[in-house]
């Protein structure tokens, strides 16, 4: 209450109160047939009692004529509530405030939805009035929430580890690979300048700077489109270290977390378990595995080998042909026939692959296709393999490696949803498993031209220490430094050891990534005057929040979030210019493609 002309909040009155004047400034949460309101601020909820008597007839009117949500200030008296009309549910449930004086600062018009948080809204309805969605306790609690963590990883990294927080430019170069970047135009004909996508070179620069220990709450960007859970503009917790290994970033981000985590969510242990890359596609088939539950993906080529299958040998053929099965628990009981249809029409649409299906029935036998390939003793075995109990259906794919694991890794997560709209809870809400997922390889072959190479992190990821001679006879081979921090299933962090060396970061741009090194000529001479060993990593701040307060989306946890299709709804942004505003920038617009695109939207 420091600074401002009101004695409380409505969230703080309690019984040692009764009898004081009070002061409370709110909005008009709830009024019932001009006898009492509830008035609400960002602390809580006061019950008012609005005065029958005729001396104070025009407070009573001017409280039962106010519209909900209007903004008002109350003097009156603490009194306890009568005899059983306490309110357990409500913290200033044993008192309410008997109105002397009244005055409505602010009448509010007809709204355009509840400001309650069980009333369902339209999500476009939210965002074009989101200073009214601002006002419910969901929203309120998430945004005090990641502001309490943000100050507490200041403090940790800051006051106890001595890092420097130091704010990056915004309007900066085009960075080659990685996402797109938002462009801004520039006064000089046909020049722009890029939206940073990380502040990835300046911390780099910083550590050629000898700052040592750099931190940032950056703000970065992205013209990643229409993305159902991205945003283009995003915030990062954006760390830099001199002579660092993998390691000692591993420790900083877990002792960071483990300072800044909210007592409401219980602890985290550390240190945080580890899993190679090949390990997470392997058991998992995802590099973000999410290990609050089981069903992992079991390799039974070895098994199938001998079995005359020709599909099985088929895909056994190839260079990295494999058979790998996931088992659903009790999956006949709680799926429907429609379900595993669409599990393996999911597997066929997304990723080319067949799968096959085995049913353990009530006897012990199995029911599939498999089974007049297989002798009983094989059945047997196969039983034992996959840990097969009665009702459970394996869902099994035959082919190449990555191919067959991404397909399986992706049927885990489906059969998981529908497996707990059933009502089945495999996945603890409350659980917080985090995990480091390393050795992640240097280069990946291109989407669109799988005989070039991309980098799988960024460019400045420098090569595992064991694998640095392949880098230059065969690339494809090359572990990394690169770091992933998964929590739940969602990546949450990713970091690396830079490399240090220009000649080495000239050779990975040019030779390997075919790249142009004129665009990054600035970072490839600072390299060379003398660059430390250094390393860093990012945390997603809007993800990870959203994680710890279990909303559906990361628009949940930022103040103005964008739409799905990167618009803001609430003052219909982006919007036209007119000519003569383009033209100190030497644009124009393909005016007939701007109507095309505004009768799309």
């Amino acid at each position: 209450n420091s600074f401002v002309t009101r004695t409380n909040t409505c969230g703080e009155l309690r019984s040692a109160h009764v009898g004081q004047e009070v002061t409370l400034y709110g909005w008009i949460q709830y009024q019932r047939q001009g006898l009492f309101l509830v008035l609400r601020d960002f602390q809580g909820l006061t019950q008012i009692v609005i005065p029958q008597d005729e001396a104070h007839a025009h407070v009573k009117k001017l409280l039962s004529n106010a519209p909900v949500e209007s903004v008002v200030r109350v003097t009156g008296i603490v009194t306890p509530r009568p005899p059983g009309q306490e309110n357990p549910k409500m913290p200033t449930g044993d008192i309410e405030v008997k109105a002397e004086t009244a005055e409505i600062l602010n009448s509010c018009k007809k709204l355009p939805f509840e400001i309650k948080d069980f009333i369902k809204k339209s999500e476009a309805l939210r965002m074009q009035y989101r200073y009214l969605d601002l006002r419910s306790f969901q929203l309120q609690h998430n945004l005090r929430l990641r502001s309490q963590i943000v100050m507490r990883m200041r403090e940790y990294l800051c006051n106890l580890h001595g890092f420097v927080d130091v704010e990056t430019p915004t309007l900066f170069k085009r960075t080659p690979g990685g996402a797109k970047e938002f462009l801004v135009p520039s006064r000089e004909a046909g020049k722009f300048y890029s939206l940073p996508q990380s502040p990835q070179q300046f911390k780099q620069l910083l550590m050629v700077g000898g700052l040592d220990r750099y931190f940032q709450v950056a703000r970065c960007y992205r013209d990643e489109g229409s993305r159902p859970d991205r945003q283009p503009e995003f915030t990062q917790i954006d760390i830099e270290m001199s002579f660092v290994d993998q390691a000692g970033i591993q420790r900083l981000i877990e002792g960071l977390l483990q300072y800044s985590w909210p007592e409401k969510r219980g602890s985290i242990t550390t240190p945080f378990p580890s899993m190679t890359y090949e390990e997470a596609l392997a058991n998992y088939g995802t590099d973000k595995p999410d290990t609050r539950f089981g069903m992992k993906i079991v390799d039974i080529g070895d098994f199938l080998r001998r079995s005359d299958i020709q599909f099985v040998q088929d895909a056994l053929s190839y260079p990295r042909g494999t058979v790998k099965a996931i088992c659903i628990p009790q999956g006949v009981r709680y799926l429907k026939n429609k379900d595993l249809e669409s599990l393996k029409e999911s597997a066929k649409s997304r990723f080319n692959q067949e799968i096959m299906e085995i049913i353990c029935r009530p006897d012990g036998s199995l029911k599939s296709l498999l089974t007049k390939f297989l002798g009983e003793k094989q059945q047997s075995e196969l039983i034992q393999a996959l840990n097969m109990q009665v009702d459970d259906v394996v869902l099994l794919a035959a082919g190449e490696h990555k191919q067959v694991c991404s397909a399986l890794g992706s049927l885990r997560l489906e059969s998981v949803d529908l497996l707990e709209a059933t009502g089945l809870v495999l996945r603890d809400p409350t659980a917080f498993h985090f995990l480091w997922v390393v050795d992640f390889p240097l280069f990946l072959p291109k989407e669109e031209n799988p005989t070039e190479l991309e980098s799988a992190h960024h460019p400045f990821t420098a090569a595992h220490p064991s694998d640095t001679s392949l880098l230059y006879s065969d690339p494809t081979k090359v572990r990394s430094q690169h770091y992933d921090l998964v929590l739940n299933g969602n990546e949450v962090g990713g970091g690396s050891i830079r490399i240090h060396s220009a000649e080495q970061q000239r050779f990975v741009l040019e030779k390997v990534l075919k790249e142009d090194s004129e665009v990054l000529s600035h970072l490839l001479e600072a390299l060379e005057f003398g660059a430390p060993p250094h390393g860093g990593i990012a945390l997603g701040l809007d993800r990870l929040i959203s994680l710890i307060v279990d909303a559906p989306s990361i628009r949940d946890v930022i103040a103005f979030p964008k739409s799905f299709r990167g618009r803001d709804l609430m003052a219909n942004a982006p919007d036209y210019v007119t000519p003569e505003e383009l033209e100190p920038y030497h644009i124009q617009v393909s005016w007939p493609l701007a109507e095309k695109e505004a009768k799309k939207n």
